[in-house]
């Protein structure tokens, strides 16, 4: 057995990570960012450096996992969102719920709470929440936190950087109570096959299957269509797309933000 494929083995066991639902070249940059910091000159000896330090497992799970994001990422999509999805659900549905896969460390699911807590003011009878879930629990913790460095909020107007967050003693924004009331935050694997609910209205995951083999996009297509209601919203990072095999589970909303609806 190669070098290589026995770290991929150990990595699976001990980080709970399935490396094979990701493309190569991915896992490969990732691993090679962690032998950098841990001076190993190649995949064996950094094999053997995981297996006798067990303090490494947790920095190489951050590794493996995406954590790029800021507040309101591509504006023209959150756009979109409060000025037609978020009216059109609030006309059909008194409760609204919403799931943000693979939300890092939380600023899309505190961006669209935003939105949601705008226009809940002239709408006090709906109720909505935003499930938020990744597979990474130090991301996790951060999104739970609420606390951020300005750089994440360059997309935030001042109107809505004082009425939304607090500024702290030591220069970083926390986000205030009545936003973070909507948002839920769990830890989720999204290539365990399993949904975090069903009868959803709208599912953001954005810039996380280009990492994912054409297999594990497919499935989690399907996925997402099974857990969306009659007519939910499924949002696409910009340079993601469906494959053949599953294009046919959504129709286009919106080309241009890769805004889609479930098909019947």
């Amino acid at each position: 057995m190669d070098g290589f494929a026995s770290l991929l083995r150990s990595i699976e066991r001990l980080a709970g990570f399935k490396c094979s639902n990701y493309k190569e070249d991915y896992i490969k940059r990732r691993i090679l960012s962690r032998m950098r910091l841990t001076n190993t000159a190649d995949y064996e000896a950094y094999h053997k450096y995981l297996l006798a330090n067990p303090q490494e497992v947790d920095p190489l799970r951050n590794a493996l996992t995406i954590n790029v994001t800021r507040f309101f990422r591509d504006p023209e999509v959150f756009e979109v969102l409060q000025r037609d999805i978020l009216p059109d659900l609030i006309r059909r549905k008194k409760t609204i719920r919403i799931w943000c896969a693979g939300c890092a460390t939380g600023e899309e699911p505190y961006s669209i709470a935003i939105l949601v807590h705008e226009l809940a003011i002239l709408h006090r009878d709906i109720n909505v929440t935003i499930y938020a879930t990744d597979i990474d629990t130090g991301a996790l913790k951060k999104a739970v936190a609420g606390i951020y460095d300005e750089k994440t909020l360059e997309n935030v107007d001042g109107r809505r950087l004082r009425k939304h967050f607090i500024r702290r003693d030591d220069g970083r924004v926390e986000v205030r109570p009545h936003i973070r009331d909507f948002v839920k935050f769990r830890q989720h694997d999204l290539t365990s096959g399993a949904s975090i609910a069903r009868y959803l209205d709208i599912v953001t995951c954005r810039n996380v299957t280009i990492y994912f083999t054409e297999k594990q996009k497919n499935e989690l297509a399907r996925l997402f269509h099974s857990a969306l209601a009659i007519d939910g919203y499924y949002i696409m990072g910009k340079t993601e797309y469906l494959g053949r095999e599953v294009e046919h589970l959504f129709t286009p909303y919106n080309i241009a933000q890769k805004i889609l609806r479930k098909a019947m």
